[in-house]
């Protein structure tokens, strides 16, 4: 297996991001703007595509486009978008090809009126649920699963419509959280094993959404709570609704939200992330003390676990690589020189804090190993006598079915690895992962999904979806 290095693959050589999701209803205020606002905030989430769509309790006018928030509303585009409550997304695909016709919010026209859905996650019997509803005369025009959600709830509504989302959570499987206009009002819902986030904010008396606190913060609300799995919250006129649609089945946060996915300064599900950053380098500390002269990250997501492992073990923190961030996407380039380059614009040794040290470097996961390698030539050309590199997850193992885009199965680096031999291809002196016990005490939980370790889907996939989900990646 090759597993050579490109010069994009400081973002390669991680999990991809899912969707990011924001809603509100609050008619004194700008909806639109306050949902632009929501959803740059998540823009580490997602960047293939962004849309936001405003309601006036009856007609639902959207836009959205490929790119980045900024770029997809640029000029007065937010000021054309009118109403009192709105949805956004930002967008990184996982089911469905990267294209306009499958950027989010989805909005239609059925019995009832207009209709906008916005999702993070991904249905594991989305085929099975494609093929049915074909057969039934169904007709759609994109290739993402949400458009289900809304061809389900089409089908179902005959009483209210939180009866009809019920009925349409009855028929899923899979990871999923979502925000809906329809019929005046905004909605909320999250899946039985909880394993996308939502949560709940309050901003001047009315009522907000978003996959993460730190988009309730940016527009000054503030967290109420997280949307519980399974549950159904409506938000109108008269203020915030629950209804529990189905039964918690097995609560399942996403382990990786944590590690890596959600932004430091994101509290989910009660968990601020910086803090379980923290707890997995003190966890890596306890697990796997180590002689050496400084601890250092790779920047941003190791910044916390280093600091955790550092203050446990009494080792100097020292910021050896430094982030360029402003630097863009950089594409592969044609000789080996270049594509080194290309590396260096994006992250480089900081040689006077490396030179003559035995450096700890960590980083939240290896994934194909391709930045690894290179990160640690970098230190020991800096200087360093040796690098230790500590990862603060397990090694992942399996590919995601819930909303996250992991690479293929063979191309997973301990998939086709033990430790030792990773250890000898990255060049490093010693290589140890955080274990499964030691990320659970460093989360505060006794369970959450791990399946990306340990390939314990909370939530069942059967062969043909994995081969579907495969090939539509």
């Amino acid at each position: 297996m090759n597993f050579g290095f490109a010069a994009d693959a400081l973002a390669e050589d991680k999990l991809k991001e899912e969707c990011g999701i924001f809603g509100i209803y609050a008619p004194e205020e700008h909806v639109a703007q306050l949902t632009y606002y929501g959803i740059y905030t998540l823009q580490h989430r997602g960047q293939e595509s962004a849309g936001i769509a405003v309601s006036d309790g009856r007609n639902i006018d959207v836009y959205k486009g490929m790119g980045l928030v900024a770029d997809v509303f640029s000029g007065d585009r937010i000021d054309q978008l009118q109403g009192k409550m709105a949805i956004g997304h930002v967008r990184y695909s996982t089911t469905g090809s990267s294209r306009l016709a499958n950027a989010q919010p989805l909005v239609v026209y059925y019995q009832y009126g207009m209709m906008a859905l916005a999702h993070n996650g991904n249905l594991t019997n989305a085929y099975e649920l494609r093929e049915e509803l074909a057969k039934d005369g169904a007709i759609f025009q994109t290739t993402v699963d949400t458009e289900l959600i809304i061809n389900l709830i089409a089908r179902y509504r005959r009483g209210s419509i939180e009866d009809a989302l019920i009925k349409t959570m009855l028929d899923l499987q899979g990871a999923y959280a979502l925000v809906i206009l329809a019929e005046g009002k905004l909605m909320g819902v999250r899946d039985p094993y909880g394993i996308r986030p939502l949560c709940i904010g309050k901003i001047g008396g009315r009522y907000c959404l978003a996959s993460e606190s730190c988009a309730l913060d940016t527009i000054g609300a503030d967290l109420i709570r997280d949307v519980e799995p399974g549950e159904i919250v409506t938000i109108d006129e008269e203020g915030l609704h629950s209804r529990q649609g189905l039964p918690v089945v097995k609560k399942s946060i996403c382990s990786f939200e944590y590690i890596y996915f959600a932004r430091p300064d994101s509290t989910i599900n009660e968990i601020n992330v910086t803090e379980s950053r923290r707890r997995m380098g003190q966890e890596l500390a306890r697990e796997c003390p180590i002689e050496a002269d400084i601890v250092i990250p790779v920047p941003d997501s190791g910044t916390a676990a280093a600091l955790g492992y550092a203050t446990a073990t009494g080792i100097k923190f020292e910021e050896g690589l430094l982030k360029n961030r402003y630097v863009g996407r950089t594409f592969i380039q044609p000789t080996q020189e270049m594509r080194e380059i290309a590396v260096r614009m994006k992250l480089n040794a900081n040689n006077r804090i490396l030179q003559g040290k035995r450096v700890v470097m960590i980083d939240d996961s290896i994934v194909r190993g391709t930045t690894s390698s290179k990160l640690v030539e970098m230190v020991r050309k800096a200087g360093a006598t040796e690098v230790h590199m500590l990862i603060s997850s397990p090694p992942v193992l399996y590919p995601c079915h819930y909303g996250i885009d992991t690479a293929e199965r063979e191309r997973l680096i301990a998939v086709q690895m033990e430790v030792e031999d990773i250890r000898k291809h990255i060049g490093a002196d010693f290589l140890y992962y955080l274990s499964e016990a030691g990320l659970l005490r460093a989360l505060g939980v006794d369970e959450a999904c791990l399946a990306c370790f340990n390939g314990c889907y909370p939530i069942p996939v059967s062969e043909e979806e994995r081969t579907k989900y495969d090939f539509e990646r």
